[in-house]
């Protein structure tokens, strides 16, 4: 079986550089079931599209390099040829360009493009495809282009007579927490390869059925969309996430992999109530009429949360005055103290704050938000590590006669200033959030508990009739599914919620959906 083409250096630097870039700018990135990436052997590598350039960044520090020395990229032919660092890393990793129709007036050729990943395959490589064709701000997975499952086809023709060529077909599901927000959250789930051979699947050697190349595609987009949000619309994304977190509350120690399971159940749910609703017919079924009742309430609730700035999580336990107080000065005080120790570092994080910040608001102006969306990590992720770069490189050449020791301790109080900064607005958020627990008044927030007693009621009614566990606390607490991080870890912070950003607010509104 064929090893694969030697990994080239810049590729290697590019693997090393943004795995160190991926994990500031993202609090938590969970990689999943990386036992399942084939060793060896032709492979191609599948996932959903969301993200620009910041998922094929992800997927290539999400394999780990003891079973795959490299992932062939592919990209849009528009990104190379252009005098950009994005240009030159595209380049520089053996990235095969693919034309767009999008992007050209007239029809595309991309015959080369793929030659280029059949020799590719046949030497043993893993290839990166998104057989969504393009990144795209949407809670929904597009339908499926099918070159992926006609470059398998074209392979295996190749290799009809070889009794031991197999192919596999390797699927990931990449969920973002908040896909463009800094120090937020990301889950990446490997699936079972596909694997296909001549021999037991002469349905896809030429003369090829469409209706073959079409069973590939759904199984791609069956194993894809199992392990991610996969929504028509972001309400419905939205409104499972409250569910989610009404059913398994603040506290409850699951892993990310967990809570976007239980999240993605609620929202197949609210989906499938949802397809029922709109089938033309005379009579809606009762369950039908009891979960848009449900969303509807959830809806109102969520609405009421956000009008009051407050979470789930203060409504389901009430506080006493002086215990809000108490509380109050606590996350003062620590939030003081964090802020203060942290001054020295934000002064060198303050250039590459303000150069992103401006890069990305001039790039947001040049289109609607469906079309330039997608790219704002990938923007972030880019200009802050150039900034960082000049930051550093500055910092040394300004001690030049301590720089043995600066050259080190730079980063180092970066990244001590980052998880310091990190704890000192989480502190600071919840200081906001008690003190408008005590603006709201005892009256309004017995009204919300009374709301929420009964939406917690028909939450856990439906929970168990998908399957969940009837006591997710207990039940995820044994399970151990938590990474175990102390609170004083300079490698991440102990997070409670996986909704957290790097912001002094809760981040829980989407774009309309008409955007």
């Amino acid at each position: 079986m064929a090893k694969g083409t030697p990994t080239p250096w810049t590729y290697s630097l590019i693997r090393m550089l943004f795995r160190f870039v991926l994990k500031i700018f993202y609090g938590t990135i969970v990689v999943e079931a990386e036992h399942l990436v084939p060793e060896n052997g032709a492979c191609i590598v599948c996932a959903n599209h969301s993200n620009s350039l910041t998922d094929a960044l992800l997927l290539v520090t999400s394999v780990p390099s003891y079973r795959r020395n490299m992932l062939r990229l592919t990209a849009k032919s528009t990104q190379f040829g252009r005098k950009t660092f994005t240009s030159w890393l595209i380049e520089s990793a053996g990235t095969v360009p693919i034309h767009r129709r999008k992007d050209f007036d007239g029809p595309v050729d991309n015959t080369e493009a793929m030659v280029s990943l059949v020799e590719a395959l046949e030497a043993g490589d893993a290839v990166m495809m998104f057989p969504e064709g393009m990144s795209r701000f949407h809670p929904t997975i597009a339908p499926l282009k099918t070159g992926v499952a006609r470059l398998a086809s074209d392979v295996l023709s190749k290799h009809r007579n070889d009794t031991d060529f197999e192919l596999s077909i390797l699927n990931c599901s990449i969920t973002y927490m908040h896909r463009q927000h800094w120090r937020s959250d990301v889950l990446v789930t490997w699936h079972p390869p596909i694997i296909l051979s001549p021999q037991n699947n002469p349905e896809l050697l030429k003369p090829v059925d469409y209706n073959a190349i079409r069973g590939v595609t759904n199984q791609i987009y069956q194993q894809i969309s199992s392990g991610t949000f996969d929504s028509p619309s972001w309400n419905f994304v939205q409104l499972a996430k409250l569910a989610a977190r009404m059913y398994a509350p603040l506290g409850t120690t699951m892993s990310l992999g967990d809570h976007v399971r239980i999240t993605r159940t609620f929202l197949e749910a609210f989906k499938d109530a949802h397809e029922d609703n709109s089938e033309e017919s005379q009579q809606v079924h009762p369950d039908t009429l009891k979960m848009t009742q449900l969303q509807a309430d959830l809806k109102a609730y969520q609405h009421r949360l956000v009008n009051c700035g407050i979470k789930d999580d203060r409504v389901r336990r009430p506080l006493s005055r002086h215990e809000i107080l108490r509380r109050m000065a606590i996350r003062l005080f620590w939030s003081c103290f964090l802020l203060s120790i942290s001054v020295p570092g934000l002064v060198l994080w303050t250039p590459v704050f303000l150069t992103t910040v401006y890069a990305v608001h001039e790039f947001k102006k040049s289109g609607p938000i469906f079309d330039t969306f997608d790219e704002v990590a990938q923007y972030k992720l880019i200009y802050g590590l150039m900034s960082g770069v000049g930051v550093w490189l500055s910092g040394v050449i300004l001690t030049f006669p301590f720089a043995l020791i600066t050259v080190f301790l730079i980063p180092a109080t970066m990244w001590l200033t980052l998880r310091w900064t990190e704890d000192c607005v989480a502190s600071s958020r919840a200081f906001i959030a008690l003190f408008r627990l005590l603006r709201v008044g005892k009256p309004v927030l017995h009204q919300m508990r009374m709301q929420r007693n009964g939406l917690h009621g028909r939450i856990m009614d439906l929970a168990i009739s998908l399957g969940l566990p009837s006591n997710p606390e207990q039940f995820f607490a044994e399970a151990g599914g938590i990474e175990k991080t102390g609170y004083f870890s300079i490698k991440r912070r102990r997070k409670r919620d996986w909704n957290e950003t790097l912001r002094l607010y809760d981040k829980v509104d989407y774009p309309d959906d008409d955007s």
